[in-house]
């Protein structure tokens, strides 16, 4: 089968993946999204891949291009709406509420002064992010009005897209790690630890990454879940708290280089068995 790649940029993930392409026998069909132009009135593209396996590093281009390669016939991984959902924290709280998954309370506000309300009635300490984002950047925890007064502020006046929605998430007192699980085709297929003394736990900002073993309930967790959003290839992040595991952020084109050797699965042979499937399926 010709798989193709779509990506920006080829780091540790993406050579795993095409590593994993060649191992099964398949042929790997380069795709550098920043290389082709798009026709918008031709009805379909010749791109010699019967699946294309979504790793753009920018959420935008993923977006963009994978509607219009669905829209012009091409078999994507993950889908659009599935990127779509997932790379908008917003969206991905709506569709965890409708299916009744558990997540850390949220409120969304549109000025400083209701952001300011909504927090001091949810109660200190809360973590204010972008609505979109990665790597664990833009967060701020916030632990009194002070701070609160301070960061709003500053995104106030900033002004762009990142920080002109106020997404307040309830702060969960992890107990120095929290969870990561890679999750295919709704089974969470492993997962990871990463622990950190800070209260960021992303590997990308230090945090260390070792085996989780998967249990029920967090394999129940994760098939909800995926049903929730859509299906496909994911990694979800998961906070341990005393009522149970709650989902706190899923990643459409998740980062595993760094998770394959501490529990001792090819995630990105499962990444590319799963596009075969869809593509056989069609």
């Amino acid at each position: 089968m010709n798989i193709g790649v779509l990506y920006s940029r080829v780091r540790g993930d993406e050579k795993l993946i095409f590593a994993a392409i060649e191992r099964a026998g398949h042929t790997l069909v380069r795709l550098n999204s920043e290389e082709r132009a798009y026709w918008l009135d031709q009805g379909s593209l010749a791109l010699g891949a019967e699946v294309v396996i979504d790793r753009c590093v920018s959420s935008t281009q993923a977006l963009y291009i994978s509607e219009l390669l669905e829209k012009r016939g091409v078999l994507v991984v993950n889908r659009y709406e599935v990127i779509k959902t997932c790379e908008n924290k917003l969206y991905t709280n709506l569709a965890l509420e409708k299916a009744h998954v558990p997540t850390p309370k949220v409120r969304v506000a549109f000025s400083s002064a209701s952001a300011l309300q909504a927090i001091e009635e949810m109660g200190y300490p809360v973590v204010i992010k972008p609505t979109t984002g990665s790597w664990g950047r833009l967060l701020a925890l916030v632990e009194n009005r002070s701070a609160a007064e301070a960061v709003l502020e500053h995104k106030e006046t900033l002004g762009t897209y990142h920080h002109s929605i106020f997404y307040i998430q309830k702060y969960v007192d992890k107990p120095g790690r929290d969870i990561r699980a890679f999750v295919v085709n709704g089974e969470a297929i492993c997962a990871i630890y990463r622990d950190s003394p800070h209260w960021i736990t992303n590997t990308a900002r230090g945090g260390r990454a070792s085996n989780c073993p998967v249990t029920s309930e967090m394999a129940d967790l994760c098939q909800c879940t995926s049903a929730a959003v859509g299906g496909g290839f994911l990694a979800m992040d998961i906070f341990e708290t005393a009522d149970g595991l709650v989902i706190n952020e899923i990643n459409h084109a998740m980062e595993f280089k760094n998770s394959e050797l501490p529990t001792s699965v090819s995630i990105s042979g499962a990444i590319v068995d799963y596009a075969v499937s869809v593509a056989r399926m069609r």
